[in-house]
């Protein structure tokens, strides 16, 4: 079952929505931490997130809101991009909100936009990616430029990244390069390329291992490709490493 259930403190009104998952399972233990902790009882059979959290700004820092709502304060961890475009404390704040569940916690990630929420959101979907991690790069760059970096490939400048090193800079761009949007405004200037298999994926992700330049071996794999060879990893893979030589 899913679906949005509006949760009511001290007749605060309804300032926290709480989106029910998708699989409706969860262990008995972290079903019980997330109904305490969310003010509901136990006894509900299924997972309960928070998803939007409005009330009054308490305190804001770089990387921290707090945000008051029916007589509790919630600690949320932000990126500096949500920082800068938060009102003065005293005023009231709307924040998009990941909730991560984690055994021992549950910690808040919040957002002024459902487009950064979402790019937090790939970002942790990324092998070696935790909501910390993703939380600096974001802070790190802009969406837009974090975006087109990505796409383009661009591990040199994603690497400047506080905290991301070549090999998670290169996940990042194996996982989501043809997964993310163009920013607005951004008009290609070619036909998108066809985008690889899972074979094609493999080989890439063999060259780059061996230390070839992303560029370099992509080209490679595509130009493997073209030469019509069985689509097999190991002719594949041989070919396209004498091509990026």
């Amino acid at each position: 079952m899913t679906g949005l259930i509006a949760a009511q403190f001290g007749g605060a009104g309804p300032d926290l929505v709480y989106k029910e998952s998708a699989s409706g399972h969860g262990s008995p233990r972290s079903l019980t931490v997330a109904a305490l902790w969310c003010g509901l009882t136990p006894t509900v059979q299924s997972w309960v997130m928070i998803a939007l959290l409005r009330g009054v700004l308490i305190e804001k820092h770089p990387n921290q809101a707090i945000v008051e709502t029916g007589g509790v304060g919630y600690d949320v961890s932000i990126p500096v991009s949500t920082f800068t475009k938060l009102p003065d404390a005293g005023s009231e704040v709307r924040l998009r909100i990941h909730t991560h569940v984690r055994e021992d916690a549950l910690s808040l990630y919040g957002f002024l936009t459902q487009d950064e929420k979402a790019l937090f959101e790939k970002l942790i979907s990324v092998s070696g990616i935790g909501p910390t991690l993703a939380v600096k790069v974001l802070s790190g760059l802009a969406a837009g430029d974090l975006i087109t970096f990505i796409r383009r490939g661009e591990v040199e400048r994603l690497v400047k990244i506080p905290g991301v090193g070549k090999k998670t800079a290169e996940r990042m761009v194996l996982e989501l390069r043809d997964k993310l949007p163009a920013p607005a405004g951004e008009e290609p200037q070619t036909a998108p390329a066809e985008a690889l298999s899972p074979i094609d994926q493999d080989v890439l992700s063999a060259l780059l291992n061996l230390g070839c330049a992303r560029p370099q071996a992509e080209a490679a794999v595509r130009k493997a490709k073209a030469t019509g060879l069985a689509l097999e990893f190991e002719p594949l893979f041989r070919r396209a490493l004498e091509l990026v030589r």
